[in-house]
Order: structure tokens, then sequence, then C-alpha cells
């Protein structure tokens, strides 16, 4: 058995099966995962798998240095794009975004460590069922979105940084009838 949301299409069988809930530690790669974050906020999860190619495309297969350089021009090109979610806040986000955490780099040395400081992988995960929804928020996404925010990221509320944590693994929220919760 898999969690009941990721059997709603084949995309998001794979996402589950392959990608969710691992521990992810590679600044693209969570930066990535924070920009899907983003632009699904109010999307159906499959609508953002669907456009994900197009997605890494546009966003230079998220490298955080070549997003932060993005023009206006470039964002303009992104926005004219039909295999992309074109809502002009999130894409802009996506660049302020990567401009931020180019910042917590070069304070830091890892956009990873910084964003694993809020994980809290010691904790046993919650015996959450699978007919109970997922959690969407926890004190820890709390956290991790305040000190975001303060850092200048934009479209990085609760619920967001929620979704990042639990798609790069820093939070177990596997139904206990999942295959994957252990």
């Amino acid at each position: 058995m898999r969690c009941s949301w990721a059997e709603r299409s084949e995309v998001e069988r794979a996402y589950h099966d392959d990608e969710w809930g691992v521990p992810v530690h590679d600044d693209r790669t969570l930066f990535e995962r924070l920009a899907l974050s983003t632009v699904q906020a109010g999307l159906a999860l499959r609508t953002v798998l669907a456009k994900r190619a197009s997605l890494r495309a546009a966003f230079h297969e998220f490298d955080i240095d070549r997003v932060a350089a993005m023009t206006d021009a470039d964002i303009a090109l992104v926005l004219a794009d039909r295999g992309v979610i074109r809502h002009r806040l999130k894409v802009e986000s996506i660049r302020n975004n990567a401009r931020a955490a180019r910042r917590i780099v070069e304070a830091t040395g890892s956009f990873s460590d910084f964003l694993w400081t809020f994980a809290r992988p010691d904790e046993p995960p919650k015996a959450r069922p699978d007919s109970e929804p997922l959690p969407g928020r926890s004190d820890a996404s709390d956290l991790m979105s305040e000190a975001l925010r303060q850092r200048g990221f934009r479209f990085a509320g609760t619920a967001i940084c929620h979704a990042l944590m639990q798609s790069a693994g820093m939070v177990n929220d596997h139904a206990v009838e999942c295959f994957r919760y252990r």
C-alpha cells in the first residue's frame, strides 16, 4: 500500500514511490523542491509534476546562481511559456528566492545545511492513518518560514515550507499503512 494521495495519477505514484519523503541534501534539488512547492500553492500536485520538465528548462535546472541571474526579460520569456505555470508572482518569487538562497550559501556555505536545521530527523514519525489528512504545517515549518521570510524569501509560508519538508524527507508524513512509512 502507498499513501492514498499518490493513487490519483501515475505521475503522483512515481513521485511518491521514488522521491517524496526521501532525504535530500543537495542545494539545487532542495531549491527545486522549494520552487515546486511554491508553484503548487493552490494547485493539484499532478498539475505541477506534469509541468516539471518545462519548469526545469525555464529555470536552468534550478541552478541557484543561474536563476538568481535571470533578468526581467528572462522572466517575461518564462511567463510566455505555455509549458509552465504562468503565475507572475510565483515566477518572480522563484528568481527572488534564488537570490535569497545564494545569500544563504554565501553566508553559511550551504542552502541544505541551513534548511536541515529545521528538520527533526530524530523524532519518530507520527503514526498517521491514511484516513487522516496530510498535515499542512508544523512547528518546524513555522520556524523555517519565519527564518526564510526574514532572509527575503517570498511565497515561503508555513504550508509551502511544510510541503518542502515532506518532499525532502525532513519529516515523515507517510501514512502508517504506506510501504514508505518505515
